[in-house]
């Protein structure tokens, strides 16, 4: 099975396009990968420090 690395789309993409590309390869939504971003940086990141 060959794997590719995630590749930024040129089309339907916010500031650099990473949420969209996590969404395209693993077949979710976009919105609910940005959601999951914004959320970890609000609460996830206190647990890091």
């Amino acid at each position: 099975m060959a794997t590719t690395g995630l590749v930024r789309p040129r089309s339907g993409k916010l500031i650099a396009g990473v949420c969209a590309a996590l969404a395209e390869r693993t077949g979710l939504p976009k919105v609910l990968v940005r959601l999951g971003f914004i959320l970890f940086g609000l609460f996830g990141v206190g647990e890091i420090a």
